[in-house]
């Protein structure tokens, strides 16, 4: 990637650019690749090292897969969302296998998993950065399993719908029952009984346009 449209990018993103040195700002850029990814294509499984991920447009979903063909979403990245999941050789400690698909055509930047983790190795700054920012994505990935494992269904479907509108800045969630249940790692009877119950009680109403929270007080008293 041409190193003056590099830098403007990185130095905004790495807190550690400003203390490269020009050759491994140069070698960076130089193992750098801007890539469009159209929806529903899966750009990162378990048997690759693909590199550190920052999204620029659209929507990516990582997530683990079962032996049986089962998935959970651990998070969705949006514009200015970095990953480092996606480079085991960066993570040698990271020893279970993640998937990324595009949940949207996304534009992203992609940056050598190999060349990342050989200045790593090199500079500390690098080195801690990176592990901070898995630290973070490791925090996001254990919230949802303290919800699989120990929340109520009506409890999780509130906060989803709640955190989903916070995002959007909308009152409709405008998912299908079906996506709303592979991000929530359920099954879609399961989602679509719970609206249904949902709709029944005046919180939310259901259409073909998606999910429209009615009633964001009592969706929060769900929560407890």
């Amino acid at each position: 990637m041409e190193k003056k449209v590099c830098e403007e990018i990185y130095a905004d993103i790495f807190p550690f650019w400003n203390e490269l040195s020009e050759d491994d700002k140069e070698y960076i850029c130089s193992n750098s690749a801007a890539r469009t990814y159209t929806k529903g294509t899966t750009i990162h499984d378990s048997s690759e090292c693909s590199g550190v991920f920052l999204v620029k447009s659209g929507c990516l979903r990582l997530y683990m897969m079962s032996d049986d063909g089962k998935d959970i979403t651990l998070f969705r990245m949006y514009e200015g969302d970095l990953c480092v999941l996606s480079a085991s050789c960066v993570l040698h400690t990271i020893t279970f296998d993640v998937f990324i698909d595009a949940e949207e055509t996304s534009e992203c930047y992609l940056i050598s998993g190999p060349a990342f983790a050989s200045l790593a190795e090199e500079n500390t700054n690098i080195k801690i950065y990176t592990l901070e920012t898995a630290l973070s994505r490791f925090s996001d990935a254990m919230w949802i399993m303290q919800q699989i494992l120990f929340m109520s269904m009506d409890k999780r479907l509130a906060i989803f719908l709640l955190d989903e509108s916070a995002r959007t800045k909308s009152d409709t969630v405008e998912l299908t029952h079906e996506q709303i249940a592979r991000y929530m790692g359920s099954a879609r009877e399961v989602v679509s009984r719970m609206l249904k119950y949902f709709a029944s009680e005046n919180l939310v109403e259901v259409s073909r346009k998606g999910v429209k929270i009615l009633d964001k007080k009592r969706l929060r008293a769900l929560i407890g």
